[in-house]
């Protein structure tokens, strides 16, 4: 009862009075957005198959090797020699030292010359989303012209659960403290205060497994996955060479049946599950930016343009409800409503805060995730927000029209980010 007093507290007065955070994001004015040649435009993007962290095809496969595999591809599609870049940026969470020696490396596989700088970004959840804005920054400040953005983790050859070298007086603080509550309690809390019961939180996880079967089955997924050729070692210790082209965590044979037997990972009380929480996952997303006018000069095609881009605070022990604030403040700089968006991609971190800003926002269910989301595909971390811009850019060109779609995702300790993407059209 008394975390429940607690957790009110956080909400009872946010967002914050004075702040710009409005849910009721109705009332915003929708509007057409304006080109131009310093817009900042996404080129192309292209990403790994998502592989099952210690079980799957990736286990045995360094970060490295993953994150070259992308950089490559998306510079070889578009014929544009890797000199072009201006700077590259990478998204990584558990590599010590959020992996800077890790790029540089994948940096020198991928035969880009040492002129081209790199560095990492550590935003964890949304890591790669957020070095798709330091791109989109250094765009627009004037800094560079061309710009690599790229997200990767391997959750297989790295551990969660080390948050480094912390003070004894973060038992003083209330909000310090609830720094370092785990990820699935924030997501009970979320459950229990908002009320969203079991049965909703495996009604969505089954839907992401069939949405993204039938995305698998029809082929959605193809143009956007990188084939890997890796190798990885049996358990009787046989090593062979495999092609990765997959994703290896959708289960289409998911039921409420099955996911209601399993038991409660974090409270024995609880509702957060296995089933309905997201996968652990190995993988790696790139995406190539550019000012408008750069990317025309060299003939390069325009996939999407960032419109906006919005990073916010919330409650720590709530980090979940993130999106239901970001979004609207994207949104907002957008000068677009909920009915001007054609695909919300929203990260699935568990079934609980994904229904839950789904319900706030009041988002139209067939435009959530329409081929799947974290709980059937995966959530490799630092690779997430990259991965999840890739796809969603894709669906937008696959629905062959003018749209606009949404990328937003909860971030531990406290966050939301959330950017909005125009589809030209063809």
């Amino acid at each position: 009862m008394h975390r429940v007093k607690v957790i009110s507290g956080h909400l009872s007065s946010y967002p914050p009075q004075g702040g710009n955070r409005k849910c009721n994001i109705d009332h915003c004015r929708a509007r057409a957005a304006v080109s131009g040649p310093e817009d900042v435009v996404v080129v192309h993007g292209r990403r790994t198959a998502i592989g099952k962290a210690k079980r799957g095809l990736f286990k045995d496969t360094t970060p490295d090797e993953l994150l070259s595999a992308v950089m490559k591809a998306v510079m070889t599609d578009m014929g544009l020699s890797p000199d072009r870049l201006g700077d590259v940026c990478v998204g990584n969470v558990l590599q010590p030292g959020a992996g800077a020696v890790m790029a540089r490396i994948a940096h020198f596989l991928s035969e880009f010359p040492e002129t081209v700088p790199v560095y990492t970004v550590n935003r964890q959840c949304s890591s790669g989303l957020q070095a798709l804005f330091n791109i989109a920054g250094a765009i627009k400040s004037g800094s560079i012209d061309l710009g690599l953005a790229c997200g990767v983790e391997s959750m297989s050859l790295q551990e969660m659960g080390n948050p480094g070298d912390l003070s004894p007086r973060l038992v003083d603080f209330e909000k310090a403290r609830a720094c370092v509550v785990p990820m699935g309690i924030t997501s009970e809390n979320v459950a229990e205060r908002f009320g969203i019961s079991r049965e909703k939180q495996d009604a969505f996880a089954v839907s992401s497994h069939q949405k993204a079967d039938r995305a698998q089955r029809s082929g959605r997924f193809e143009a956007e996955i990188v084939p890997v050729v890796t190798r990885v070692t049996d358990a009787e210790g046989t090593e062979s060479t495999v092609t990765v082209l997959k994703d290896e965590g959708v289960r289409p044979s998911t039921t409420l049946e099955g996911l209601g037997k399993l038991r409660a990972a974090f409270r024995p009380d609880g509702s957060t599950t296995a089933g309905n929480s997201s996968q652990v996952s190995d993988g790696a997303a790139a995406l190539l930016l550019g000012r408008r006018s750069a990317v025309e000069a060299l003939g390069l095609p325009v996939l999407g343009v960032l419109r906006a881009s919005a990073v916010v605070g919330v409650p720590p022990d709530m980090m979940g409800i993130g999106p239901a604030y970001a979004i609207p403040a994207a949104l907002e700089q957008a000068g677009l409503i909920v009915a001007d968006i054609d695909v919300f991609e929203i990260n699935e971190a568990f079934a609980s805060q994904a229904v839950y800003c789904v319900e706030k926002l009041g988002l139209p269910l067939d435009r959530v995730n329409p081929n799947g989301g974290a709980i059937a595909l995966g959530h490799p971390l630092g690779c997430t927000g990259a991965r999840m811009a890739v796809t969603l850019l894709h669906e937008l060109q696959r629905m062959g029209r003018r749209g606009y779609g949404v990328v937003s995702m909860c971030i531990g300790t406290g966050m939301g980010a959330a950017a909005v993407f125009e589809y030209p059209g063809p």
